[in-house]
């Protein structure tokens, strides 16, 4: 092995000299690199092979070339690049093939190899990497596209593009990911040609050495790899994707028909292309030319009006035609859109909220408003004023989502912000709907209510009931909450009587008690006999997982004028006996630098 290690040393020898010589490195930095060659080759050569030491190695090569980079730079010599550059540029990629001979698997090192690749512009390296690549790797669309594109945008081959594209497709047959960017991509091909023929046309040059197919130019090709992609791929929502992509290149008039027509005839009972041909109204062209006048802000408005009416109008047909829940929720969906964008226009305004009220109201009487959008009506029907209506429509609501959290939530929210006096029957009515699991929100913001609104004995009632209701684990934060409470209530002492009555009641966060640790430590009279038990009881809980809960008990012992430094060796001999792999190393750690007084 030593003997391989200073054979490839030496190998190194004519490009160090040559760097010495031109004066981009001393002597002494030449020895520096030799030296830390050494070391990284010693470590790649040995049996038990790390991927980090190659890692290591590789950034370490190209640390250097970009070092050599800046001073070329710095002191104006460009010569030689192939004496220096060139052999090292070799070197890495030697490493990254022997690393990525034995990591087949690892796709993050392929694709380091591709970027090296790409910013030292070794193209013929990257394609082998590329094929490489994939001949491991056939099962990750993401590469095939990546490869296709580099040769289509780099090396500007669109038939190597269209050769891994199919090659792709063999292994991925139905990869909606792969028939948009093969389709792009052929749609690309057609743009550029379609300008070099005109830039030639232009120069009056003759076309008869090119061959420009008629078929190419029109976009045939992607018309092909679109019925064969729709055969393959069902669904409206991948038609529009295709679409969508048409629509980028001015050439595709006619395939964009084609899609369209399919689109209707195909997915008519699919919400997606009802709300694509409603959203098409905004497209399209007034029918007759505005004249002079009408290009006021006034007349835009109108003509912005209009469009917005003739889309309502495609969404009342369908949900008309198609009334389920996916179907009002792109129509109300459309509404909020156009109802939160800018306007200078009182009327578009007044219009759009009436139009946004009324779809509303008709998606939540046909008990088809989907449970996330009663949020957003309940918010703007507060905003213009119509509370009642918002409390109305709330309590329906919840009558038909009666297990949902989070739609009482937000009723009671609606309660709260008009003072209704029926929040705290609603929020009695929501306990008993909601199971005791997932119910923390609506514990957490009745006794938020309670706080402001009820006196302290219904508070502390609430909270204790809170407890015995919802879930352990929710109860934790409930527990952190009382303790807060009770000291902002009532002061120290009341939280220290809440802090006894439940510190035998797991389960527990630390928090709660880092808490009553604090209280106690604002106190004028703060005694170290209480810490003691707060901590020691914080470490029956959190002792083996939380090492700086240990450090901060020591630290209490040697600062506190009460505190006892003698104490301070038998609670580290618990951490450590407490502490487990990683934890006891940070313990240590940070324990030294707090004897040295650096903590």
């Amino acid at each position: 092995m030593a003997e391989r290690i200073e054979q490839r040393i030496e190998g190194r020898l004519p490009e160090l000299e040559q760097l010495e010589r031109v004066g981009l490195f001393t002597r002494k930095e030449i020895k520096a690199v030799i030296k830390k060659a050494s070391a990284l080759e010693y470590k790649i050569q040995r049996r038990a092979l790390h991927k980090e030491d190659f890692i290591n190695y590789i950034q370490y090569e190209i640390n250097l070339l970009e070092l050599i980079k800046k001073r070329r730079s710095r002191i104006g010599y460009s010569f030689k690049k192939d004496e220096i550059e060139y052999s090292i540029v070799q070197r890495i990629h030697g490493l990254f093939r022997r690393a990525t001979e034995k990591w087949k698997d690892d796709v993050q090192l392929w694709l380091s190899h591709v970027a090296f690749c790409k910013k030292w512009n070794k193209k013929i390296q990257l394609s082998k990497v590329f094929s490489a690549m994939l001949a491991i790797h056939p099962n990750k669309p993401a590469l095939w596209i990546m490869a296709a594109k580099w040769e289509m945008e780099e090396r500007l081959s669109s038939e190597s593009a269209r050769h891994l594209f199919l090659r792709a497709l063999r292994f991925h047959p139905e990869s909606p990911k792969l028939y948009q960017e093969y389709f792009r991509m052929e749609l690309m091909h057609a743009e550029k040609q379609r300008k070099e023929k005109k830039e030639f046309e232009q120069a009056k040059m003759d076309l008869g050495e090119f061959n420009y197919s008629e078929e190419v130019l029109n976009g045939e090709m992607a018309r092909i790899i679109y019925r064969n992609a729709v055969q393959k791929i069902k669904g409206a929502e991948f038609c529009l994707s295709l679409l969508s992509i048409a629509k980028l290149f001015d050439f595709t008039q006619d395939l964009q028909k084609e899609i369209l027509e399919n689109l209707q005839a195909e997915h008519a009972g699919d919400p997606l292309t009802w709300d694509y041909m409603a959203r098409r109204e905004l497209e399209l062209e007034m029918g007759s030319l505005p004249s002079p006048e009408c290009s006021s802000k006034q007349m835009k408005a109108s003509e912005v009006a209009q469009k917005e009416e003739r889309c309502c109008a495609v969404f009342e047909e369908a949900v008309a035609a198609l009334p389920t829940e996916a179907m009002w929720k792109c129509y109300v969906t459309f509404c909020l859109e156009r109802l939160n964008r800018k306007t200078n226009s009182e009327e578009l305004r007044r219009k759009r909220l009436e139009r946004t009220l009324s779809v509303f109201s008709g998606a939540h009487e046909s008990t088809l408003l989907p449970e996330t959008l009663y949020k957003q009506w309940f918010h703007l029907l507060l905003e213009v004023g119509l509370s009642e209506k918002a409390t109305e429509v709330a309590a329906t609501a919840t009558k038909r989502f009666s297990q949902s959290v989070e739609m009482w939530h937000t009723r009671l929210q609606v309660l709260i912000k008009l003072n209704s006096s029926d929040v705290a029957q609603c929020f009695e009515e929501a306990v008993r709907q909601v199971k005791s699991k997932g119910c923390l929100p609506l514990w957490t913001l009745w006794v938020e209510w309670s706080e402001g609104a009820n006196s302290k004995e219904d508070t502390q009632a609430l909270y204790q009931r809170s407890l015995f209701v919802i879930a352990p684990a929710d109860s934790v934060t409930m527990k952190e909450k009382y303790l807060d409470w009770a000291y902002r209530d009532g002061g120290y002492k009341k939280a220290k009587k809440v802090f006894t009555s439940l510190h035998e009641s797991r389960p527990f966060s630390l928090e709660f008690f880092r808490k009553m640790i604090e209280i106690e430590k604002e106190q004028e009279s703060c005694k170290m006999l209480n810490l003691r038990e707060y901590y020691e009881r914080a470490l029956r809980e959190f002792g083996s997982t939380d090492s700086d809960l240990w450090l901060d008990y020591i630290k209490e012992e040697l600062n506190h004028p009460q505190g006892k430094p003698v104490n301070c060796g038998n609670i580290h001999w618990r951490a450590m006996k407490m502490l487990e792999g990683e934890l006891v190393e940070k313990f240590v750690s940070k324990y030294t630098l707090l004897q040295t007084g650096h903590l």
